[in-house]
């Protein structure tokens, strides 16, 4: 039997986290390990309890970007999802690049939390598709290094990360193309390395700026 994927539930709402807690836990295969109002409550939590998967608010006491970097200095393993409100593509970015592995908006609905969370758990990335199409519209122009990477992607990597890029999972991208969800996750991993992007996101914006350039350019 598979192991439960431990979560913690970190915000300084306490009515909206003891909806999330209450939700995750009417589901299978989730255990809720903590819960939490600050920033100094993530960084104990992650030093403490390390759960598998922490969601974090963006407007709390300590602020939850400022927290991310910390929480990995502690813990440098700990998958966290930042589950706000804010749609500010700077509050993405920040929360990526500050290592972050999701960024999912508060109106999701549990089953689709759910979802993101075994995505995350399992190594993957995520961005809601409506920001990830607001970065990509609102992005500065790839670097021209990188579109050497895009030249090393083979037709089938191109092809996944299309996929990708227009929002889909890793396993709506197996189901799509026929192929298992390990291939796409070893496919995701090559194309990020050939980019030299750290998430999914980052990829996503070097095929768009590519398929606006001639790759001869």
């Amino acid at each position: 039997m598979t192991a439960a994927i431990r979560v913690a539930v970190i915000d300084d709402h306490p009515l909206f986290r003891e909806g999330v807690t209450r939700s995750l836990s009417e589901i299978d295969g989730f255990e809720i390990v903590a819960e939490g109002g600050s920033r100094d409550d993530a960084l104990r939590i992650a030093e403490n309890l390390a759960p598998d998967v922490m969601l974090l608010d963006i407007s709390m006491p300590g602020s939850g970007l400022e927290a991310v970097p910390l929480i990995l200095q502690i813990a440098p393993s700990q998958k966290i999802i930042m589950l706000t409100v804010s749609e500010a593509g700077d509050d993405v970015k920040a929360a990526l690049q500050g290592g972050a592995k999701g960024y999912v908006l508060k109106g999701i609905g549990s089953r689709a939390l759910a979802d993101v969370i075994r995505s995350v758990a399992s190594g993957e990335s995520y961005v809601a598709p409506t920001l990830s199409a607001k970065l990509l519209s609102n992005s500065a122009p790839t670097p021209v290094s990188k579109f050497d990477g895009i030249r090393e992607l083979t037709t089938r990597e191109r092809e996944v990360l299309k996929l990708v890029a227009s929002g889909m999972s890793n396993k709506q991208v197996a189901r799509n193309l026929n192929l298992h969800e390990k291939t796409i996750k070893h496919h995701m991993t090559q194309i990020m390395a050939k980019l030299d992007v750290a998430n999914r996101t980052e990829a996503a914006m070097v095929l768009r700026d590519a398929l606006d350039r001639p790759l001869s350019q």
